[in-house]
């Protein structure tokens, strides 16, 4: 990955609790109130160890939701000793509190204890949940699907005559999904009355405040005009958790809902709702791992916490353990792509006043913080809702705006595919860009791992996709796409930072279908696109020359779903081997419709075509991990490219 900077954290000592401890407190004489909140202490504690020990996770959601994890784990759900089939279920359908959940399953022995060492990790614990993990019950994707999934469970379970209670978490930014409200009528219809929803009301959705998204209204009216019993209590006050929870035991013919008021952050002071949000108005904690001081001062206040816990049940100060920190290596002179589109973004909007941005509760990760503030009048925030924005859209554009629609590409081009469609169906234009595309980052987990958008959308008619490899090729391409394209466009955008061993062209066209040699070889031609594939096959094809002398061309193709057959004929040249590389699964990805091309070219003498891609569902862990794991390393590319010309193989 190129020259690196001095490694970070390599000293940082990190601070968890062990198992021994929280079997003190479940074990301790007291109430259940007060085991409950020692158990919570705890979790918390372990909570930001992994996450900080992980470089990343969602500390602020995970601290909300961890009294009502703690009750409902400690207190409520029955026969957890009976394994994940027999028990009770419980499972969050937002996702972003996995830490908080390993934190109390491990706490209870429901997982190994060396897991708590393994957020993010290959074959450790997922960024988001995932049913592999021992008594995880539902994975997480976009959000909106719990009560659908509860509802399902609860159908199922008394078909086999299993009496289950279902608990299910939700978010309160995860209420803006169309799929929240459709689920509810028809549990009341088939009186399921063994579902639990709990909302985890911390008023705060990603980075900023829930209302100023998309108010809420009078919730507890709304869902009790579905016909749901509605209670509603402190999430953090234990005491009025048990009442709650009791009081619900003697409605059995209703599903019923706690919305569960909370705070984001809570436990650690200056992570707390407004305490922690900045001048611009976001939440600090909603992602990553706080900088090492604030690691050091959370973890003394939850400490002081803990010990006040422990000792309130006679058990004395907590015993932990220690563990240096994994240092974490970044390359130098890295392309951003990102923060390029940001700056391309505003240069756009500069030339046309008609152009609008859309966002779907991801103004930072999708590097529209700028543009809201230079164009507030042409900034859209949608929510968590993508049905709803790409809709909105297509109105803009039969309207004559230009809207430019973002997301994380793995919801982009999923969830609003038919409204995608509908949208290119009236042949009007609206541009899709959708960040954090393909393989890396590999820590969030599969959910967030887009490997299938190419072809999600790529025979949707009237719709041409494009993936930059540069920053210089970003501006060109959006550039292009805004201005000279006609139909409507998905951009698609490499979020994590990566040293590029090659320039873009200055004299470049941009033509759509053609592409550009990144570098020259005779014996083989590999076609690709975007920055950390191209890069790493660059740098096998180096180590394949200097080891044999065979030397593989290297192409990058932007045009994800578009390639002029003239031009890919010229680029074969005389090659006999054609190998394809898809930062996507490698049905459906690019590699696909470039191998249909040659085959319909007809070239004489034949051409032998290799695809590599993504051939599974990704794994979770760190980036080098993810990609050795994968075999799309520069390791792994070596050897697949060996194996696909015949002079070395």
């Amino acid at each position: 990955m190129g020259d690196l900077q001095t490694e970070q954290g390599e000293s940082l000592e990190l601070r968890y609790v062990p198992v021994s401890e929280f079997r003190r407190v479940v074990d301790a004489k007291g109430t259940a109130v007060a085991r409950t909140q020692a158990f919570a202490a705890l979790a918390r504690i372990n909570t930001l160890y992994m996450i900080e020990g992980a470089w990343s996770g969602h500390v602020g959601t995970s601290f909300s939701s961890l009294d009502v994890m703690s009750w409902l784990f400690l207190n409520e759900l029955r026969d957890l000793d009976k394994g994940p089939d027999a028990c009770d279920v419980f499972f969050s359908s937002k996702g972003h509190d996995a830490p908080a959940l390993y934190s109390v399953m491990i706490g209870l022995g429901l997982l190994p204890e060396e897991k708590v060492h393994q957020l993010r990790r290959l074959h450790g614990l997922p960024g988001h949940p995932h049913v592999e993990t021992p008594f995880v019950q539902a994975n997480t994707g976009s959000l909106g699907m719990g009560i659908s999934k509860a509802k399902g469970m609860a159908i199922a379970n008394r078909l086999a005559g299993t009496p289950r209670r279902i608990f299910v978490l939700t978010g309160d930014g995860e209420l803006q999904e169309g799929q929240f409200w459709e689920s509810l009528g028809s549990a009341v219809n088939m009186g399921l009355g063994e579902i639990v929803a709990i909302i985890d009301h911390n008023k705060i959705q990603s980075d900023t405040w829930v209302d100023s998204v998309s108010r809420l209204g009078d919730l507890e009216a709304k869902l009790r005009a579905f016909g749901w019993h509605v209670s509603r209590v402190d999430g953090h006050d234990v005491d009025a958790l048990e009442r709650t929870f009791r009081a619900l035991d003697a409605v059995t013919d209703l599903p019923k809902v706690v919305i569960a008021d909370t705070i984001k952050g809570r436990g650690v002071s200056f992570m707390e709702g407004p305490s922690a949000l900045k001048k611009d108005g976001l939440y600090l904690f909603h992602s990553g791992a706080p900088p090492e001081q604030q690691y050091v001062d959370g973890l003394k206040e939850l400490l002081d916490v803990a010990g006040e816990r422990m000792s309130g049940l006679g058990l004395g100060t907590p015993k932990t353990e220690t563990q240096i920190r994994n240092p974490r290596r970044e390359p130098r002179n890295t392309q951003n792509l990102v923060a390029a589109y940001s700056k391309a973004l505003i240069t756009q909007a500069e030339q046309n006043p008609h152009l609008i941005a859309l966002d779907a509760d991801l103004i930072k990760d999708c590097g529209l913080i700028d543009f809201a503030k230079t164009y507030p009048a042409r900034f859209v925030e949608c929510g968590i809702a993508e049905q709803d924005m790409v809709s909105m859209a297509c109105g803009m554009a039969h309207s004559g705006a230009l809207p430019i629609v973002h997301s994380f590409a793995c919801f982009l081009a999923a969830r609003p595919n038919e409204q995608i469609y509908n949208q290119c169906s009236e042949s009007s234009k609206v541009i899709y860009v959708g960040s954090l595309a393909g393989l890396l980052p590999g820590g969030p987990g599969h959910s967030h791992q887009s490997v299938r958008d190419i072809a999600a959308l790529g025979a949707v008619p009237k719709l041409v996709l494009a993936e930059p490899s540069t920053e210089a090729e970003l501006h060109a391409l959006f550039d292009h796409l805004v201005n000279s394209v006609g139909e409507s466009a998905y951009l698609r955008l490499v979020s994590v930072k990566w040293p590029v061993p090659f320039d873009y062209p200055a004299s470049n066209r941009v033509e759509v279908g053609k592409g550009w040699v990144v570098r020259e070889g005779t014996d083989a031609v590999a076609i690709g696109y975007g920055p950390w594939l191209l890069s790493n096959a660059h740098d096998a094809a180096e180590e394949i020359a200097k080891a044999s002398g065979t030397t593989v061309r290297i192409v990058n193709l932007p045009w994800l779903n578009r390639v002029d057959r003239t031009w890919l004929r010229d680029v074969i040249g005389n090659c006999r081997s054609v190998i394809t590389l898809d930062n996507h699964y490698v049905h459906g990805g690019q590699g696909e419709m470039v191998a249909a091309a040659v085959a319909e070219l007809g070239l004489e003498p034949a051409v032998r075509v290799t695809r590599i891609g993504v051939t599974e569902l990704p794994e979770c862990g760190t980036n080098d991990e993810v990609l050795a794991y994968h075999g799309l390393d520069i390791a792994g590319l070596v050897k697949a490219l060996r194996h696909a010309v015949p002079q070395v193989a």
